[in-house]
């Protein structure tokens, strides 16, 4: 009897040996990109306390504190997957290291909000080069049959992470003052750019195709626009506003000349033509919607558990670790779950699941038994966990392996575009609902100091701490509207989530087909035990 013939192996050995310390040494260098975000969420509230011990930011600095880096990021990311792949993604992958590390020091030392803007965008500038490279590298040096496995570690360590942040970030405030949180990311990269320069081999594109400036320039203008003008809506409490509705409208407009340019540009920076797939477009919708999920959820948990609650940055770091420590441990182990029951089933359940748990925000009030939060947040990383790692596998292998940068900034720029407007839409309908519950509160304040008192509920607990015994009703008031806001916008994520749900049930497939070696797909077979 013949034996079947075994594939021929696409990897040098020698980086066939020493894959899966490679894939450590990416886990690094993503987990410095994620934990920077991680590390800002539990540091919003001192980043907002007035100087000496924060910047004094106001609500919607803060949410452009997160969005510089943001927008910067998902904008150039994809520049940043075609120029991994032209020069070279080791290359790429260090210089992007190097600039987000420069990014974090400069951050760290910020002498006021608009700096630390400034300085994020850096940062951003340089995580754009840096998260792409990492899963083209991953595509690399794995076969196709192990990639599903080392995607859904990958995905976990974005779970790690998350996890570590809150943690960390809390440590540090307890002890530094708030520029720690930045500045902890140069030791980190200092040691990912040696073991990157040891240990992983450089890949790239033999047949890569020419920059697209005119798109990147297109996509970060349509991009900034529409978020500014999310955000100017919810400090304003108005999106009927005319300079609202003219920048969102110019927003979309340039969004859709970005579009339109790409579909007719014949070197564009994403190949629209791949959106035409069904279940490559539901793959990339619901990427955008679990991070629109988790960055919203995250960003009115912090305030929830601090103003309200009362916990400091470290409990609320540790109150959060249920959130992101299950995806850690869940999505490594999704591909199990999508090989019994198909990719349909596993990711609408998951969307379900986030769904219902978003839901559940509106039972929270000031004395809810923290161990139903924690059940909460259990609950809803498992459900991410079980998006994100099937579609991130159906993304990733959409496209050829020798587009492996493209298919990531793809990946990648949907995960951040999603997590962009979470905030920003999210937070605008918080800061939106929580000015109209406290507007009749803030009339005996005088004129001038009103705006700014509203703006959130930060604010508000700033002017009645200066008025000392007379202020507690107002910050009574204040927790009354924060929760009330935050039922609502926790409403607004979970109709996202079933949104989500329905896309991907209805084009996903059920059963992801098995490539043979040559290339050929199958349905998949199986097997009695």
């Amino acid at each position: 009897m013949t034996s079947p013939a075994v594939p021929a192996r696409r990897i040098p050995e020698a980086v066939h040996r020493r894959r899966w310390v490679i894939l450590g040494v990416l886990m690094m260098s993503l987990l410095i990109v994620v934990l920077d975000n991680s590390i800002l969420n539990v540091a919003i509230k001192t980043i907002s306390t007035p100087a000496p011990t924060g910047l004094g930011a106001t609500q919607s600095q803060v949410e452009w504190a997160i969005n510089a880096y943001t927008l910067v990021f998902a904008g150039l990311l994809f520049t940043a997957g075609l120029l991994g792949d032209r020069l070279g993604r080791k290359k790429v992958l260090i210089c992007g290291l190097a600039v987000f590390g420069a990014g974090s020091a400069l951050a760290a030392f910020s002498g006021s909000p608009a700096e630390l803007i400034g300085f994020r965008a850096i940062m951003g500038l340089g995580a754009a080069f840096v998260m792409p490279a990492t899963m083209a590298v991953l595509m690399y040096v794995f076969e196709r049959d192990e990639q599903p496995k080392a995607i859904g570690i990958w995905t976990g360590g974005v779970g790690l992470a998350i996890a570590i942040g809150p943690i960390t970030g809390g440590l540090l405030l307890d002890h530094f003052w708030w520029g720690s949180v930045f500045l902890v990311n140069v030791p980190i990269v200092a040691l990912a750019v040696a073991l990157m320069l040891w240990l992983v081999p450089d890949s790239r594109d033999p047949s890569p195709g020419r920059i697209d400036p005119v798109g990147v320039v297109l996509s970060v203008a349509g991009l900034v626009l529409l978020v500014y003008g999310i955000i100017m809506g919810g400090r304003l409490a108005d999106f009927t506003d005319v300079t609202v509705l003219s920048t969102i409208g110019a927003g979309l407009a340039v969004l859709a000349a970005f579009v339109m340019f790409e579909k007719r540009s014949d070197h564009p920076s994403v190949d629209i033509s791949a959106f035409g797939n069904k279940v490559f477009s539901a793959s990339i919708a619901a990427i955008a919607l679990v991070f629109f999920a988790l960055m919203g959820v995250t960003f009115f948990a912090v305030f929830y558990l601090q103003s309200v609650r009362g916990h400091s940055p470290l409990e609320t770091g540790v109150l959060m670790l249920p959130l992101a420590a299950t995806q850690m441990l869940f999505a490594p182990r999704a591909r199990l779950m999508v090989d019994r029951i198909g990719s349909r089933i596993t990711t609408t359940a998951g969307l379900v699941v986030l769904a219902a748990t978003l839901a559940a925000f509106v039972l929270l009030d000031r004395d809810t038994p923290i161990w139903f939060l924690e059940v909460v947040f259990f609950l809803m990383g498992t459900g991410m966990a079980y998006v994100m790692t099937p579609v991130s596998v159906v993304v990733m292998q959409a496209l050829p392996r020798e587009k492996a940068g493209t298919a990531s900034a793809l990946s990648n720029t949907f995960r951040q575009v999603g997590g962009a407007l979470g905030i920003a839409i999210l937070g605008s309908v918080l800061s939106t609902a929580y000015r109209g519950d406290i507007e009749e509160e803030l009339g005996l304040l005088p004129p001038g100091a009103r705006h700014a008192a509203g703006e959130s509920i930060e604010a508000t607990l700033a002017v009645a701490d200066r008025l000392g015994p007379r202020g507690e009703a107002l910050a009574g008031a204040a927790g009354d509207a924060f929760l009330h806001a935050m039922h609502v916008t926790a409403l607004c994520g979970a109709v996202v989530a079933v949104l989500g749900a329905v896309v991907v049930a209805a084009f996903l497939p059920g059963r992801t087909p098995v490539v043979e070696g040559d290339g050929r797909e199958r349905e998949p077979v199986t097997v009695a035990d």
